[in-house]
């Protein structure tokens, strides 16, 4: 089978996993006791009056057939309670142009200091360099998202005053970046020295060093090119879910970004926005696995997609 139907193959396999989502979230989301209109400060009948009117008051497979064949034709609803009759796509595009400023730089950060720091660990392997990495890197693998952000905001907003609380000032993105990055630097950092020390001692690495190259080249060159495929794989999924905004982080801060409108619309009900959050976020994350599957080959040729 050629590449290209291969690509095929798995771009169908995608939408039919989306689909599958999409199906999972609906109904377990209706499974849950209440509805967007119980904290709606109404009488019965003015809440009975809101489910009719948005259709809340059918059977469960009428709502899902209408709301499919709703999205199906780019129309995923309004908000129900948090942004009240605003278009959800409004909403996902608004706050994802937030989240995406914070993850992009986010991203940079673990990707410019975990890869390097992995590197670094497996040249000087048993080292001082490699212990001070591994223990900063198991330090900020162990430690929650909400700790780190409640650290960084005593320490340098109410302690120094360096820098402020709120997202919205100039110097408010750092802390919220810092906390979206710690996690992915130090495991990519471990899964980088894990992927190297399982090919430093290949023949091609022998060879490499029988020509008479540094010990830095075959590491930071030969070695990490051929430790790549984990550290893609791991990419895909932390691309997607910090490209989204952590919902730590954007709570903490708060942040207007995608992950704080997902954890306020549980807490309120609002299922078009839930579902929209879903929908988006599921998207990003099958997007991103299969441009990990066609990666692959580009970076080893002897990987074959199925």
């Amino acid at each position: 089978m050629e590449l290209g139907q291969k690509i095929v193959k798995r771009i169908f396999l995608a939408i039919i996993s989306f689909l599958i989502i999409i199906t999972i979230t609906f109904f377990i989301m209706n499974l849950v006791p209440g509805d967007p209109f119980m904290s709606e400060k109404a009488t019965a009948a003015t809440q009975a009056v809101l489910r009719e009117k948005y259709g809340l008051d059918q059977p469960v497979y009428v709502q899902f057939a209408k709301y499919m064949w709703n999205v199906l034709h780019g129309d995923m609803g309004n908000s129900y309670v948090l942004q009240k009759g605003r278009a959800i796509t409004e909403i996902v595009t608004e706050s994802f142009a937030i989240s995406m400023q914070l993850g992009v730089k986010a991203l940079l950060v673990a990707v410019f200091l975990g890869i390097p720091m992995g590197c670094l660990a497996g040249l000087y392997k048993d080292k001082p360099a490699d212990s001070i990495i591994r223990v900063v890197s198991a330090v900020g693998i162990s430690i929650p998202g909400y700790v780190i952000a409640a650290i960084l905001l005593i320490v340098f907003s109410v302690k120094l005053g360096w820098l402020p609380t709120s997202y919205t000032k100039p110097g408010g993105s750092i802390m919220p970046i810092i906390t979206l990055a710690i996690y992915p630097t130090c495991y990519l950092a471990r899964l980088t020295k894990a992927s190297i020390l399982e090919v430093l001692n290949q023949d091609y690495l022998r060879t490499t060093r029988a020509k008479g190259m540094s010990e830095f080249t075959v590491i930071f060159v030969h070695a990490l090119k051929n430790s790549l495929i984990p550290i893609i794989t791991y990419l895909g999924p932390l691309t997607a879910s910090i490209l989204t905004g952590g919902f730590v982080a954007e709570s903490v801060f708060n942040v207007p970004g995608l992950g704080r409108y997902f954890v306020s619309a549980i807490s309120s009900r609002d299922y078009t926005l839930i579902m929209g959050t879903t929908i988006f976020y599921s998207a990003l994350i099958i997007s991103m696995n299969l441009l990990c599957d066609i990666l692959y080959q580009a970076v080893d040729p002897r990987i074959h997609m199925n």
